[in-house]
């Protein structure tokens, strides 16, 4: 036991006088920086070169991939530790843990993320013969561990290099690559400005060529307009403090506040309410929401509000979007009943909050893992848009809207508006909201649609992927936007063909990096 600990602690004394080590957590510490609110975009250049130098993709084999391992999940704790700390918000406020016990869970969750470009960097560094390879190896290998992190264990995409881009130059490329394309192009910029330390200049001169022929290609190949439509939409932010949205005697309270923040604004095209804005389960809401659909189509507009659909019958509990009002333009009448076909059911749960993996074990430990509705069913992967007074509706509710692949596949040539609702009151004043509205900014790049996200407490706004301009209300206050909206036609690269030619690129990266390598080999015979 005493041999153990010496040893331990001559590793951490070595640690702590490695100078790479401390450049590797600050490189992943300062990568928050390039994330809202700070949206410093160069800065993830910068920092991906700093690994790469730690790492010094000169030394390469079976020898150096435990150390570049080493760098790789320094720099991940560096990157998550500081990029996510809105986590600890959640789990401090409502988690209803001691501060060592959720430091301990924070500590856990961001040591598990740093597999990840640990991994990424020991299989680029373990199968690279030299710099050439490592370039070309460190792109497919980043693409391989980041679609692991977005899959594996429900996936937690969050914070993917792309995001960084979402106000700078590169989001033009959006529409055509993705986030996840962006992502590996931050990974090569990063990997030339390395090179171009080590006066290696004929990288970065084929990086930037490359990244020209894209954007050349993207310029030639666009087919999005505006159309001759607008439509306005009415965002209602209630700002219901978390620790009553779910108390029984404010059900009322908190119904009656939407509908009055409302009714002064019945003639908007399109009124939007929050995620469960509605606090009363659905079944058990049937008047309200009677009167509500009476008072829409009276308007001649609809409403779409979160609600939660609890059915009696086969137990299953839905975080639900529904439509109460008109479904066409025009129509006489309401459309809505209880179980009707025009709704959406939430199918990217949220680990802990909507569901508890091992909730035998888990739920007894802390009452973090036995929050109120923590135990929803899965909707289907593929569902139909919302139907709201004639308009087509793309829905994502709260976290879903980090999965591109979740809400491309939902997409449709005549989808009219990405629309999101969240309730990111769990995370207070943190950066969580900011970055949450950063993501949902770049599934709009993606998919050229307008994009309407409206919260319980903010960030609510719209955005116009075309123009890239945004109107946002204020967080923390009980306010209204109406908004008028260009609708926008054509069908993005993206939107069609999803990450196909990525992961093209990806493979053909792949080839060169062990081609690369075998070439060696055979010389060395």
């Amino acid at each position: 036991m005493i041999t153990t600990v010496k040893k331990l602690l001559t590793r951490l004394t070595l640690l702590a006088k490695d100078k790479k080590a401390w450049l590797a957590l600050v490189a992943g510490l300062v990568l928050t920086f390039g994330y809202a609110p700070f949206e410093i975009w160069p800065i993830v250049f910068i920092s991906l070169g700093a690994i790469i130098f730690c790492i010094n993709p000169n030394n390469t084999g079976k020898a150096h991939a435990k150390t570049a391992a080493k760098y790789g999940f320094i720099f991940g704790l560096g990157w998550f530790g500081a990029g996510i700390s809105w986590v600890h918000v959640s789990i401090a406020t409502f988690g209803g843990m001691p501060l060592i016990a959720s430091l301990s869970l924070m500590a856990f969750l961001c040591s598990y993320l740093a597999l990840f470009p640990a991994l990424a960097f020991w299989a680029t560094t373990r199968f690279a013969s030299g710099p050439k390879s490592f370039g070309a190896l460190l792109i497919a290998c980043f693409a391989i561990s980041e679609y692991l992190r977005g899959t594996v264990l429900t996936g937690f995409a969050w914070l993917s290099f792309g995001y960084t881009q979402t106000d700078g130059p590169l989001r033009l490329l959006a529409p055509y690559i993705g986030e996840f394309g962006l992502t590996l192009v931050c990974i090569a910029i990063g990997f030339a400005l390395y090179r171009l330390t080590q006066k290696d200049f004929k990288t970065p001169v084929v990086t930037a060529t490359a990244v020209a022929l894209i954007f050349t290609g993207a310029n030639t190949t666009g087919s999005i307009h505006y159309t001759n439509t607008n439509m306005s939409v009415l965002l209602v932010q209630g700002n219901i403090q978390q620790h009553l949205r779910f108390e029984p005697s404010e059900f009322w309270t908190t119904m009656s506040k939407y509908q009055d923040m409302t009714r002064p604004h019945w003639d908007a095209d399109l009124i939007v309410w929050p995620e469960a804005a509605v606090p009363e389960i659905e079944m058990l809401a049937d008047s309200y929401l009677a009167n509500l659909d009476s008072a829409a189509s009276f308007n001649k507009t609809a409403l779409v509000t979160g609600i939660v659909d609890y059915q009696r019958d086969t137990k299953n509990i839905f975080n639900t979007l529904i439509v109460v009002g008109n479904k066409e333009r025009g129509d006489e009448h309401g459309h809505y009943h209880y179980l009707d076909k025009n709704r959406y059911q939430k199918h990217q749960l949220l680990p802990i909050g909507e569901f508890v993996p091992f909730q035998d074990f888990l739920r007894p430990i802390a009452p973090l893992f036995d929050l109120p509705m923590s135990s929803f069913t899965r909707g289907d992967k593929v569902q139909n848009n919302l139907r709201a007074n004639g308009y087509n509706l793309l829905p994502a509710i709260c976290y879903e809207i980090v999965f591109a692949d979740l809400v491309r596949g939902n997409y449709k040539s005549d989808s009219d508006l990405l629309f999101t609702v969240s309730n990111d009151a769990w995370f207070g004043d943190s950066i969580g909201p900011l970055q949450h509205m950063q993501i949902a900014r770049m599934r709009a790049l993606e998919l050229q649609r307008p994009l309407v996200r409206v919260t319980n407490n903010g960030v609510s706004a719209v955005y116009d992927p075309i123009s890239h301009t945004q109107q946002t209300m204020p967080q923390f206050e009980a306010t209204i936007l109406k908004a008028n909206i260009k609708l926008i036609k054509g069908d993005s690269v993206y939107s069609q063909y999803g990450n196909i030619f990525v992961w093209g690129l990806v493979f053909l990266m792949g080839l060169v990096g062990f081609g690369a390598r075998f070439k060696v080999k055979d010389k060395s015979l």
